[in-house]
């Protein structure tokens, strides 16, 4: 199998990144550490050529065909260990942590996974920072900060364990096949692992209905003269919606309910 053979599968939500300014900015955005790197489908191994020749990297691939093609363009870093390359699914080699080392996951993540791969990686101690490609709208979801409209419980949790920004956005031309929507490099800096799992189940709570006020979402499941006494303690309104609350506010009000 050659690279020209190759046809995108729908199913593995395959876009393969080839605009190599979009390449070269992630590497250029890499964190500067001696940290082993991560690369979750390779696909035709675009990204990975310019990885390999800064770090050792462990790259995942699910498709056995992609996977053979791999075999053969990266044989040299094979043997020489720059590269050790995994066929088969990451989430079922993905127990507690992805492998027994420091490391940056380093990505263009397939869109029907990416949101999974990156609650993963946030809760997996060994992985220290994550620089990933994603559709937009999942990058300023994570991105987001207290006040925007998009601010909810995924930029809580990504602002729980560290710093996250955008570091550039990406139109479907890189792409080949050309998604139908635009996509966003994003870099998450860990100082921290993530929250315990009582504390994103009160977040989905709270952003159940994010229209509706955090009261009327919590009072739901908790006791409201709790929560009445809380939000007074914390000096939030009856009427504040989800994402106005900051998210120290939310891991305050966590404590106290």
């Amino acid at each position: 199998m050659n690279r020209e053979s190759v046809v995108a599968k729908k199913k593995f939500g395959q876009n393969f990144l080839k605009d190599e300014s979009v390449l070269r900015k992630i590497v250029e955005a890499m964190p500067k550490n001696d940290n082993k790197v991560v690369e979750i489908g390779p696909g035709l191994g675009d990204l990975t050529k310019f990885l390999v020749d800064v770090k050792s990297v462990e790259a995942f691939e699910v498709d056995t065909d992609l996977c053979k093609l791999l075999q053969n363009t990266f044989e040299e870093e094979i043997i020489t260990k720059r590269l050790h390359l995994h066929c088969g699914d990451v989430l079922e080699a993905w127990k507690n942590t992805l492998i027994d080392e420091p490391y940056d996951l380093v990505a263009n993540l397939p869109y029907y996974i990416a949101t999974n791969i990156i609650l993963k990686a946030l809760a997996d101690p060994m992985c220290k920072n994550i620089l990933v490609m994603v559709q937009l709208e999942v990058a300023e979801k994570f991105c987001a900060t207290s006040g925007e409209k998009v601010f909810g419980s995924l930029g809580i949790i990504a602002q729980s364990v560290g710093e996250a920004k955008i570091v550039t956005k990406v139109p479907p031309t890189a792409f080949d096949p050309q998604p139908k929507i635009d996509s966003a490099v994003f870099l998450i800096q860990k100082s921290r692992d993530r929250s315990d799992k009582a504390f994103e189940d009160m977040l989905r709570v709270a952003f159940t209905q994010p229209r509706k006020t955090l009261m009327k979402n919590l009072s739901s499941k908790y006791e409201k003269a709790k929560l009445q006494e809380a939000f007074k303690e914390l000096d939030l309104t009856l009427t504040i919606r989800p994402h106005q609350v900051s998210t120290k506010d939310y891991h305050q009000l966590y404590k106290m309910i």
